[in-house]
């Protein structure tokens, strides 16, 4: 079970060291949950060291350049990111996708050069609305999940990008027959994004094919980020 903490463009140095003092311990709270959290690119420093060297929680960038350097203003490597102390990237986000031009084929080209570089992945994938409307989900997951790597350090993430931060959930028999079908495709952990909260992570992550969550908004608030922490480590007891 891991549960990764999105934080998006919230969170300076200053809100992300006093988050991670507060949530250093919490894996000796939820046994069987892997935590991770997903700061700014300015707050990975930080939250490495409110963290600490003892804490179990990892830290991963939201986003990784495919080319070791080079002329890319405004992007980071790899190698930069391991410099850090940071263990893994996020690629594809939704959010990416819809408002920066990512592609599928930069969505690959970044976890290649992730992976091969020795970072673990989240690579998410998902419809939109209009997809789900017009029946194509299964052929957006088939075309967003066959350009991937095969690796035993990426894990996908299947958000509906109509749930991601508009507080509609996807059923848990919705998320069930996405991840299966993620799942036929690629075997590896799949976790769900999509409004995840403390009142619906338990009966999310307790699906068969759930292996965890990408939280957005609650994981922002140390209690409730907690809180579902917590769901999954019952869920992982089940």
């Amino acid at each position: 079970m891991l549960v990764a903490g999105n934080w998006k463009m919230f969170k300076g140095a200053h809100e992300a060291r006093n988050f991670a003092t507060r949530v250093r311990h919490l894996p000796e709270r939820t046994a069987g949950v892997e935590i991770v959290v997903c700061p700014p690119f300015v707050s990975l420093q930080a939250t490495l060291e409110g963290l600490g060297g003892a804490s179990l929680v990892r830290v991963y960038a939201q986003n990784v350049h495919w080319d070791l350097d080079g002329a890319f203003t405004g992007e980071v490597s790899a190698p930069m990111l391991l410099e850090l102390g940071v263990t893994g990237a996020l690629v594809g986000h939704s959010e990416r996708r819809q408002h920066f031009g990512e592609s599928d084929e930069t969505v690959r080209m970044r976890a290649e050069a992730a992976l091969e570089a020795g970072l673990s992945v989240i690579a998410c994938v998902g419809e939109t609305e209009a997809e789900r409307e017009a029946e194509e989900t299964e052929s957006v997951l088939a075309r967003q999940v066959g350009v991937l790597p095969r690796h035993d350090r990426l894990v996908i993430a299947y958000e509906p990008v109509w749930a991601i931060g508009t507080g509609r959930t996807a059923t848990p028999e919705t998320a069930q027959e996405a991840h299966a079908f993620i799942r036929s495709l690629y075997d590896a952990p799949v976790l769900y994004g999509g409004s995840v909260k403390p009142e619906n992570a338990l009966v999310l992550l307790g699906q068969p094919d759930v292996d965890g969550a990408l939280v957005g908004g609650a994981s922002l608030d140390p209690v409730s980020f907690e809180a579902i922490c917590l769901a999954g480590a019952e869920a992982a007891r089940a």
